[in-house]
């Protein structure tokens, strides 16, 4: 696995793919700059070993040209993140760009026009990639996000750069902490997938189930193993057509020596309020009019004990409805216990936007061992799937 350790940029220009994709507010300022933090090592190396940066990224989903998702708004929040003044162009591809990029010095940055305002960039087209590839040297992926879209700019572009291609600092980073997980982790490996519902995890469940020793599902979609099993779930969310499903994971997981572990008591209430009625009770006798929106005490120390005991931990996914705080402390009390986890030497992963969200929102950054900043591509990742940016720069 090639990386930017691996190449001399002294007098060469690299062309990064960035993930520069950030939440803008309506005065177009950056209201969560991590992505653009995690890029700073990357790009902070390259010119520190005497090179020039470009760097490439997308901004939304723009239909055509629109002001609104020029990459001009978060010039300054990168200026001030890296550091270093960055020049801007006016588009991606042509003369007056190559022009530009020909004229960068060591140690400057040229930020490109968003790359979605050409049609080409999501048809991955090869002349388009072409174009792009002759405003640097050498090609680095850094954009995790995007690795799983077989765009112009995280694909086709590494064809012309067959010897000078690598992963930046962050993709490197992410490629390590999956593998970790699925391949190479310290057993007992723990998974906790939480969310809404099992459909969307299935895939995720059937890959991971050789490479764990245990599993606890939580969130909503627990009540779809629950009542396939023939307890009572009231109003709980359930997909009903999953349940023979539900019930063929717990065998397959029986088969390879996985042990599963759901809640065993939930925080019920009697509406999807904040200000409900709540009781804690059985999960598998939820009464009518009541629905499971978080995980209860039994449940809460019962994982615990779980995480306590594992040396690799997976986490995607919330373990009730986090976003209102009479149903957040199942989430919480999880972070918890895997910062604790983490802290006494085990390495943990959270993937996966409602986990990352909650972490942030928590504050459990700093207190797991890795915090993933790619949601679909996290998820193609733990399916088993080989990411095509990710196979562009290992072909």
């Amino acid at each position: 696995m090639k990386t930017i350790n691996d190449f001399n940029f002294k007098d060469k220009q690299a062309l990064i793919r960035v993930d520069f994709n950030v939440p803008l507010d309506k005065n177009f300022q950056v209201t969560d700059a991590t992505r653009i933090q995690s890029a700073k090592p990357t790009i902070i190396k390259i010119l520190e070993n005497g090179g020039s940066c470009v760097l490439m990224s997308h901004l939304g989903r723009p239909k055509g040209i629109q002001d609104e998702f020029s990459l001009r708004h978060i010039v300054s929040s990168v200026e001030d993140i890296i550091g270093v003044e960055v020049k801007v162009a006016n588009d991606c591809i042509g003369d007056e760009v190559e022009e530009l990029a020909s004229s960068l010095e060591p140690g400057e940055i040229l930020l490109l026009e968003n790359l979605r305002f050409h049609d080409e960039e999501k048809a991955g087209d090869k002349a388009f990639a072409e174009k792009l590839s002759k405003l640097g040297d050498i090609y680095v992926n850094d954009a995790f996000g995007t690795a799983h879209r077989a765009h112009a700019s995280t694909t086709v572009v590494a064809e012309f750069f067959p010897e000078n291609k690598c992963f930046g600092n962050l993709l490197a980073q992410e490629i390590e902490s999956i593998d970790k997980v699925l391949k190479t982790g310290e057993k007992p490996v723990l998974a906790v997938l939480g969310g809404a519902k099992v459909s969307s995890k299935i895939t995720i469940i059937e890959n991971i189930l050789d490479k764990v020793d245990h599993l606890i599902i939580g969130g909503g979609m627990t009540f779809t193993f629950i009542k396939a099993q023939g307890g009572s779930i009231g109003d709980s969310i359930c997909e009903d057509d999953k349940m023979k499903l539900a019930l063929e994971i717990l065998k397959q997981a029986e088969a390879k020596n996985v042990k599963i572990h759901l809640p065993v008591d939930v925080l019920a209430a009697n509406a999807f309020s904040n200000d409900a009625e709540t009781q804690v009770v059985d999960v598998t006798m939820i009464p009518d009019g009541w629905q499971g929106l978080d995980a209860g005490p039994k449940s809460k120390a019962n994982f615990h004990d779980v995480v306590m005991q594992c040396k690799t931990i997976l986490w995607n996914g919330p373990l009730g409805v986090f976003e209102m705080e009479t149903f957040a402390k199942g989430t919480i009390e999880l972070g918890n216990s895997i910062a604790e986890a983490t802290k006494n030497g085990a390495f943990s992963l959270v993937g996966g936007g409602d986990s990352v969200a909650a972490v942030k929102q928590f504050g459990f950054e700093n207190k797991v061992s890795y915090v993933s900043t790619g949601g679909g591509a996290m998820l193609e990742s733990l399916e088993g799937k080989t990411l095509p940016g990710i196979a562009a720069i290992l072909e």
